[in-house]
């Protein structure tokens, strides 16, 4: 299968996945030409992402920050909500400090954070 070789290539093959997306919808045939065409595409720019633009794991700090906004909690609601001490979940979630298991297990309890998330791995 051919691949993206360099940053002009990947910028054409988005533009062209731009071009293509207007053409193809949900009920766009399997066989259709521009389908194809975006299917394989994709799977270049897919590869050449992975490769040279790697999405790392988030922290658990941003993890919980993210969960604390979709839950719409404050440090102090969330020291409630512990039953910690405001001061020890400000160094929680400034990543002053790391929470230990016991608490790791509260925060992946209360917060439904990803066990695997808690403890790093």
């Amino acid at each position: 299968m051919a691949q993206i070789k360099n940053e002009r290539q990947y910028k054409a093959a988005c533009e062209r996945i731009e071009e293509l997306l207007k053409v193809v919808s949900n009920k766009t045939p399997a066989d259709d030409k521009n389908l194809l065409e975006l299917d394989m595409i994709s799977e270049m720019v897919a590869e050449y992402e992975h490769e040279h633009y790697p999405v790392a794991a988030p922290s658990l700090v941003e993890v919980i920050k993210l969960r604390m906004f979709e839950m719409g909690l404050s440090q102090a609601k969330l020291s409630e909500l512990l039953g910690l001490s405001p001061a020890r979940v400000s160094d929680i979630v400034t990543g002053k400090s790391e929470p230990t298991l016991k608490v790791g297990r509260l925060i992946s309890q209360k917060l439904n954070i990803s066990p695997a998330v808690v403890l790093g791995v």
